[in-house]
C-alpha cells in the first residue's frame, strides 16, 4: 500500500503523540503505515506512507537516487549565476551536497495560503525555485539556499520520484 499525504506546515512526521505539534496520527488514521522519508515540521508538501518495509528503504535512501523536487520561496532576486554553486555542490560544513538541478520559477499555480503566512520584507523581493536533489538529509535545501545567500521563506516538496502532489489538497491524503 501506498499514501501520498500533503502534509501541512506543522505538523511532525510521526504518530505518535507531540505536546506541542499535530502528528500524522491527527491525519492519517490507516494502521501499520510509516513515512518513507521525512518533512521538517516548517516544510510542507508530499510525504509518502507505506506499509512495505523494502518500498520504505528504496524510497527514502540516498543510494537508490529517488529524486525529489521542492518548490522553494526564497528571500532575495538570485541570478542564475548566483544559483549556479547548487547545481555544483555546496559545501555545507559537515558534508558536500550532490549536484541539483535548480532553476527560477513562476509562484506555483493553484498554491494554497500557508498558516502562519512567511515574513515578508517589503524592501525585500520573494523568488520562487524549483530544486531537484536525490539525497535529503536533515533541512539539506533550507541550508544549500542560505550557504548561497537566499534564505528559504517556504519550502514545499512537489514530487518524489514519479508521485507528485497534483490534487491533493493541505492535510488529505490519497491511497495508491
Amino acid at each position: 500500500m501506498l499514501i501520498l499525504f500533503n502534509k501541512p506546515y506543522g505538523v511532525i512526521c510521526q504518530f505518535s503523540p507531540h505536546e506541542k505539534h499535530e502528528t500524522l496520527k491527527d491525519y492519517i488514521a490507516v494502521p501499520g503505515v510509516y513515512a518513507a522519508g521525512r518533512l521538517d515540521t516548517d516544510s510542507e508538501g508530499l510525504l509518502i506512507l507505506t506499509d512495505d518495509g523494502r518500498l520504505q528503504h528504496r524510497i527514502s535512501h540516498p543510494k537508490h537516487k529517488e529524486f525529489k523536487t521542492y518548490w522553494v520561496q526564497v528571500e532575495g532576486d538570485p541570478s542564475d549565476e548566483a544559483l549556479e554553486p547548487l547545481r555544483h555542490g555546496v559545501d555545507l560544513g559537515d558534508f558536500i551536497t550532490q549536484p541539483a538541478r535548480v532553476r527560477r520559477i513562476a509562484e506555483p499555480a493553484n498554491l494554497w495560503s500557508r498558516n502562519p503566512p512567511i515574513r515578508e520584507r517589503k524592501a525585500i523581493p520573494t523568488t520562487w525555485l524549483e530544486v531537484i536533489i536525490s539525497e535529503g538529509k536533515n533541512r539539506q535545501v533550507r541550508r544549500m539556499t542560505a550557504k548561497v545567500g537566499f534564505p528559504t521563506l517556504r519550502l514545499i516538496r512537489y514530487a518524489v520520484g514519479q508521485h507528485v502532489l497534483d490534487g491533493i489538497a493541505p492535510g488529505e491524503w490519497k491511497r495508491i
